[in-house]
């Protein structure tokens, strides 16, 4: 059984951003700059944030964090994202989701600069993504396919099942699966809450992974033998430990590799947000560039 490791993997990738960064640098004159807005005191994402923080100052890239107070009205936050995209030293937005009750999240992602959206949300960014066309992807997934081809593990011509419809997780992650490519090219299903049999679903997939936020959902007896299984959910189990939606230690009896939680595909989520504000970056430079 392959533990899937990755905290190792995440710093294997952020060390190959900060050597991005300081060759970007010399190129272009300055670092790449990510704007983080933080809207409430919500303490997971409040800890999301300053874990982003740090892996910027690791790296090498600018990093400015707009806190909101939860009163602040819509219209702000609106204006705010709007200025964050036609800001010339900022590379990189991102919203921290999500936004306490009211806030209408949809409208403030609408409004994103979508060559700066690294959390890769905004609409223009989830078609290029049907479309298999460059674009800036949304970390977890984009990072769960990063784990898979570091550890050689190609669902091509394989059943992949996925648990959960997310925008965030669910379908993008479906996309990437069904993508071409050495290490995608899978016959995807997604499963949900109106799925009749989701324990059969699941025991058919040669490729499992699990973003619904149920803690142990997935058990030893819904997972085939020799199964890749991948937990995105981070949950708190009844003695309050972090946990996944995977039964870790029924499930890894029978799977051929199976990530952490934690440990597994979180830590990959900032390093890919890392190589998005990277890439955005790099992008807008050379457009401008290109124009003059």
């Amino acid at each position: 059984m392959i533990l899937i490791d990755g905290k190792k993997v995440a710093a294997e990738v952020r060390a190959g951003v900060k050597r991005d960064v300081e060759r970007l640098k010399r190129k272009f004159g300055r670092a790449p700059s990510l704007a983080v807005v933080l809207v409430g005191e919500d303490p997971a994402s409040q800890v999301y944030v300053r874990n982003k923080e740090k892996a910027c100052e690791e790296a090498g890239i600018v990093s400015r964090t707009w806190r909101l107070d939860a009163r602040t009205e819509q219209s702000h936050l609106e204006r705010l994202v709007l200025e964050l995209g036609s800001s010339d030293d900022i590379d990189g937005v991102l919203v921290q989701l999500p936004l306490p009750e009211p806030f209408d999240s949809s409208t403030c992602l609408c409004l994103m600069d979508p060559r700066k959206d690294v959390d890769g949300f905004h609409p223009e960014n989830v078609g290029r993504l049907s479309l298999e066309l460059p674009g800036l992807r949304p970390c977890t997934p984009a990072g769960v396919m990063a784990l898979l081809e570091y550890y050689a593990l190609s669902p091509s011509g394989k059943k992949a099942v996925v648990l959960g419809r997310s925008n965030i997780v669910g379908k993008p992650m479906a996309m990437m699966l069904a993508a071409s490519g050495p290490f995608a090219n899978a016959t995807v299903t997604v499963c949900h809450s109106r799925t009749p049999d989701i324990a059969r679903e699941c025991r058919e997939a040669d490729f499992l992974i699990c973003a619904v936020g149920k803690a142990k959902l997935v058990t030893k007896d819904m997972v085939k033998p020799g199964a890749v299984v991948i937990d995105v959910g981070m949950n708190r189990d009844e003695n309050g430990k972090l946990c996944g939606d995977v039964d870790f230690e029924g499930v890894k009896d029978v799977a051929s590799a199976i990530t952490p939680v934690p440990g597994g595909v979180g830590p990959m989520t900032i390093a890919m947000l890392m190589v998005n504000t990277v890439n955005a970056f790099r992008w807008r430079m050379e457009s401008v560039i290109e124009e003059e």
